[in-house]
C-alpha cells in the first residue's frame, strides 16, 4: 500500500502546478508507485490472486492515461515514458 509521504512525492514529481492531482501525468505516477510496489508484494506471495487482479487493472488503467496522453500532447506522453522508464 502506498503511503502519505510516498503518494505526496509521487504527485510532486508530475505535477503541472501546485494543487494538481488529477492531470494524466500525475496519475501515470502514482499508478506507477503503486504498480512497483505490488509487484514486489507478488515475488513474495505467488498465490495472492487478488492483489494479482488488482495489480492487472492498475496496469489497464495506467494504459488507459497513457493511450490518452498520447493522443492529446504528444511530447509530454514521451517524457512521461521517459521519466518513469516505461516501455511502449
Amino acid at each position: 500500500m502506498l503511503t502519505t509521504r510516498k503518494k505526496k512525492n509521487a504527485i510532486a514529481d508530475a505535477a503541472r502546478h501546485d494543487l494538481d492531482t488529477g492531470s494524466p501525468e500525475v496519475q501515470v505516477s502514482i499508478l506507477t508507485k503503486k504498480i512497483n510496489e505490488l509487484t514486489a508484494h507478488l515475488k513474495k506471495h505467488a498465490k495472492d490472486l487478488h492483489s494479482r487482479r488488482g495489480l492487472l487493472a492498475m496496469v489497464a488503467d495506467r494504459r488507459a492515461h497513457l493511450k490518452y496522453l498520447e493522443r492529446a500532447d504528444k511530447k509530454k506522453y514521451n517524457a512521461v515514458i521517459k521519466k518513469f522508464d516505461l516501455k511502449k
